[in-house]
């Protein structure tokens, strides 16, 4: 079943996402980390953050399209530069455009933590379906 986005039920509530800002070609999105995002180190897993990034790189290529037509994730590739703490740190990811052709699109994102430190990028190829 998917999610409905009238409902707020999806991985954006799940995780406490906030849509902080959506421009056509670029979007912001926020979190703070709690400890159930943990992994067996005690640092945010990080799937918390390809999540983010691939969340904010999709919406970025859906921002640039027209109403009705779709997209899906090809391929996501995410480089962790940092752990993060599960105990209430903000994370700020932006994902912007790079490419977006008839069939397929291609973005970057950026996650970047309360001070302004990198955590991790990454780019990403989606599908669009006309």
């Amino acid at each position: 079943m998917a999610a409905d986005p009238g409902t707020g039920r999806n991985i954006g509530h799940l995780l406490g996402m906030r849509i902080d800002r959506v421009d056509v070609g670029e979007v912001e999105f926020s979190l703070t980390t709690r400890q159930d995002f943990g992994n067996p180190l005690g640092s945010v897993h990080g799937g918390v953050c390809a999540t983010l990034l691939d969340s904010v790189m999709g919406c970025a290529v859906h921002s640039t399209l027209e109403a009705g037509i779709g997209y899906g994730t090809l391929e996501l590739k995410v480089n962790y530069i940092r752990t993060v703490p599960v105990d209430g740190v903000l994370l700020v990811a932006t994902g912007r455009t790079i490419h977006v052709g008839r069939t397929t699109a291609t973005a970057e994102g950026q996650v970047k933590d309360g001070d302004g430190r990198l955590v991790a990028h990454g780019t990403t190829t989606c599908l669009i379906y006309r």
